[in-house]
């Protein structure tokens, strides 16, 4: 269950990341609304896992999904850019949090 959650947390995390994005600066009510249930959702989900998985694995998987997928997010949608070093380090990145699965 504390896996799900956090996998679900950090999805929730890339959600407020693109709605804060789009919300033009909370100037936008439907962006800002969905930005503040996703913060909730993703900080209520990380505190879920909690309580079966170590503090610095929690924070380190849901901060490692959170930016792999927000730079996903920016490059297939706000058009940023998509060098190969820039894929391969996010490749990297998802290596670490497979890396923190598998190790106990």
């Amino acid at each position: 269950m504390g896996w799900t959650a956090l996998v679900l947390a950090g999805l929730c995390e890339i959600g407020f990341t693109t709605c804060l994005q789009l919300s033009d600066g909370f100037r936008k009510k439907w962006p800002t609304a969905f930005f503040l249930l996703f913060t909730i959702a993703s900080f209520q989900l990380m505190s879920t896992a909690l309580r079966t998985l170590p503090l610095g694995t929690v924070y380190a998987v849901w901060t490692g999904i959170g930016a792999v997928g927000t730079a996903l997010v920016g490059i297939l949608y706000f058009r940023e850019s998509a060098t190969p070093l820039r894929l391969g380090l996010l490749a990297t990145v998802v290596l670490l949090i497979i890396g923190l699965r598998v190790i106990p």
